[in-house]
């Protein structure tokens, strides 16, 4: 099987067994989910990103999985003046049956790398983890480029290079669950997202030293994050059922197209697609950037 074909089931299966994970918590201002959307993206409140998407022409969520975040956009615009747009390469059967009959919504199915000129031009772009699942993501970004109306925008979000033995973890337990079908990796997962919950539980703060070496950054964390960003992801979130928090984690391992990237290279797709950076956001999980195109 080849690592485009692994992803491809990966989410498939994912989307097709989860067709409602974190879409109420998508939608829901209070939720950190929500908050984690809207402050990555430059944004202070839920109010402040609508007002900046107020009256864009075409919208495209590119990427759009289960549709949840289509539906964000949806609801902080207004169907008379927005069009929303969404586009997914395999799961876009979910999206529609989650969105109904949403006014002024549509959505299409495709590939990224593929050409995607039947959509037309858009003054703002969504594409967030996505690219980054795609076998050349500065290709894909350049493809997206293209849909961008004069002055349009657009807003990426790719994995990070983590610390170097959160990256070797990452990649161990990723290639040993590839192959495995649905129902097996995820009781995997399952175990992963036990040892999250039993960190968390602990509510241990501490305050670590510096260690150049492992690429650790002196601060006080929680146990359980700290072992997050250096050593493992074993995603938890208490808000969230056990299952959802498991899927969380399968979506990590499984998928075998998973790139991981840094600042300076995202910065230069930017730059070389000759759009203005407006925002640049980075964590320890991931790159935000949101760009303008020359009117």
């Amino acid at each position: 099987m080849t690592t485009t074909t692994n992803t491809e089931r990966s989410f498939r299966d994912k989307w097709q067994r989860n067709q409602d994970l974190v879409f109420k918590e998508t939608l829901n201002p209070e939720s950190d989910i929500h908050r984690w959307i809207v402050t990555r993206n430059g944004f202070q409140t839920t109010e402040d990103f609508a007002r900046y998407l107020r009256g864009r022409q075409r919208i495209l969520d590119a990427g759009c999985g289960n549709g949840r975040v289509t539906a964000l956009l949806r609801s902080m615009t207004d169907p008379a003046v927005t069009e929303v747009v969404g586009f997914d390469n395999v799961s876009g059967a979910v999206a529609r049956e989650n969105l109904g009959n949403a006014k002024n919504l549509s959505i299409h199915d495709g590939d990224l790398l593929a050409d995607l000129s039947f959509l037309g031009k858009f003054d703002f772009i969504y594409c967030q983890e996505v690219i980054h699942h795609t076998s050349d993501p500065a290709r894909a970004f350049a493809n997206l480029c293209t849909l961008l109306a004069p002055g349009g925008e657009i807003a990426i979000y790719v994995y990070k290079k983590k610390a170097p033995v959160r990256e070797f973890v990452d990649d161990y337990v990723r290639e040993k669950i590839a192959a495995l079908p649905y129902d097996q990796a995820l009781q995997t997962c399952d175990q992963i997202a036990e040892l999250g919950k039993a960190l968390s539980a602990l509510n241990v703060k501490f305050r670590a030293p510096r260690v150049d070496v492992l690429e650790i950054e002196e601060g006080e964390y929680d146990l359980q994050r700290f072992v997050y960003h250096f050593f493992m992801k074993c995603f938890w979130n208490p808000d969230l059922s056990f299952k959802d928090n498991s899927v969380i984690n399968y979506d990590w391992y499984h998928p075998q197209l998973c790139s991981r990237h840094t600042l300076p290279e995202v910065r230069g797709w930017f730059e070389e697609a000759g759009l203005e950076i407006l925002h640049a956001t980075e964590d320890f999980y991931g790159i935000t950037i949101r760009g303008a195109a020359p009117l």
